[in-house]
């Protein structure tokens, strides 16, 4: 499967006629990643941004984070940069944006604030195609999909679609490959996650006790849904993983630290790095190893979903390794993209087929 997904990246281009329309919905951290990465392929084009912000500010905003500032251009309500321009509407709800008016063969859900069947249902009513969560969702939909390990069950007749999480993506690829490779018994998994734009950076009253604390103070423990999901792409592991997560006062790069329980007591730490090792190969731009004493600040713009660290790799005990993977945001921005690229391909496979 692994071998078909190189195949898959390497003839994901398609013709610059007609390159692949998105529309994006919220043009936050995440949505301005997949904006910049769209500007720098071949492939993709940014046809519409529906946002509340003003777009001077979400223009000064991108031009801050961007490789090359000079190339972002906001003329009138157009965001324009060498390959395409982007029509910037101030709309704040799925229910209101007109995706028909802009013929876009994807949109992206970026806001991370619309995670509900009913909002997607909104986005499909309103002319979009397909409608794609940077999130998990909250309740069932047609598929989520993580590039390199289910992305074979794509189906055309799939409207309704998550690409997971990061931290769902990059804990999924490493049961996947070490699961691949020996047979684990469960694992439990700790994200040392980055603030994030939802927490307040001085204490404030919100819904949650402990995310109610300042995110510039305090280590602060919180939930994480990977667990609920990941039978939904690893059916192997339902009910065999436990996830947790600890928001720490950085701006960008997360770690995760999962402890594995293998079935055998024979398994050590050199067996698990080498086995990551020889998995890069079969997932080209997704999975890394790294062999050097990284810090999260090393990590910060990595398009790949998993950075394994060796060093980090320790045995406890008869049957327990604990193995630590970096991750970032630009990452999952990435993958939504190559989930894009993926029904894209889809679509004109079955447009061609007598």
């Amino acid at each position: 499967m692994h071998i078909l997904y190189a195949k898959l990246k390497r003839e994901q281009k398609v013709s610059r006629e007609k390159p692949i329309r998105i529309g994006i919905m919220g043009f936050g951290r995440t949505g301005r990643q997949i904006y910049e990465l769209a500007s720098r392929s071949e492939d993709i084009d940014i046809a519409v941004i529906a946002d509340i912000g003003d777009p001077k500010i979400l223009h000064y905003l991108l031009t801050s984070e961007a490789k090359i500032p000079g190339e972002h251009h906001l003329e009138g309500n157009f965001l324009v940069n060498p390959r395409f321009q982007s029509r910037m509407i101030p709309i704040d709800t799925p229910a209101e944006v007109p995706w028909d008016i802009f013929d876009v063969d994807m949109v992206i859900d970026s806001t991370g604030k619309y995670q509900e069947k009913r909002y997607m249902q909104d986005h499909l009513g309103n002319g979009a195609k397909r409608i794609l969560l940077r999130t998990l969702p909250l309740d069932h939909i047609d598929r989520i999909v993580v590039p390199g390990i289910n992305h074979k069950q794509a189906q055309t007749s799939d409207l309704m679609i998550s690409a997971a999480s990061a931290t769902t993506t990059a804990l999924a690829l490493l049961l996947k490959i070490l699961g691949d490779e020996f047979e684990l018994t469960c694992a439990s998994a700790t994200s040392i996650h980055a603030y994030t734009s939802d927490q307040a950076l001085q204490d404030y009253a919100g819904s949650d006790y402990r995310r109610s604390r300042s995110a510039a103070k305090n280590i602060i423990p919180n939930g994480h849904e990977a667990a609920r999901w990941l039978g939904r792409i690893l059916p192997e592991m339902e009910g065999k993983v436990l996830s947790f997560a600890l928001n720490v006062p950085v701006h960008e790069g997360c770690l995760l630290d999962t402890n594995l329980v293998f079935a055998s007591a024979d398994i050590d730490t050199e067996q698990v790095n080498d086995a990551m090792r020889n998995a890069v190969k079969h997932y080209p731009n997704v999975v890394d190893v790294v062999e050097d004493p990284i810090v999260s600040s090393d990590i910060i713009d990595s398009t790949f979903s998993l950075l394994f660290d060796t060093k980090g790799t320790i045995k406890a005990g008869s049957h327990i390794v604990k193995a630590l993977g970096w991750y970032e945001n630009m990452g999952h921005a990435a993958r939504l993209l190559d989930v894009t690229r993926l029904y894209a391909r889809l679509d004109r496979a079955a447009e061609t087929s007598p």
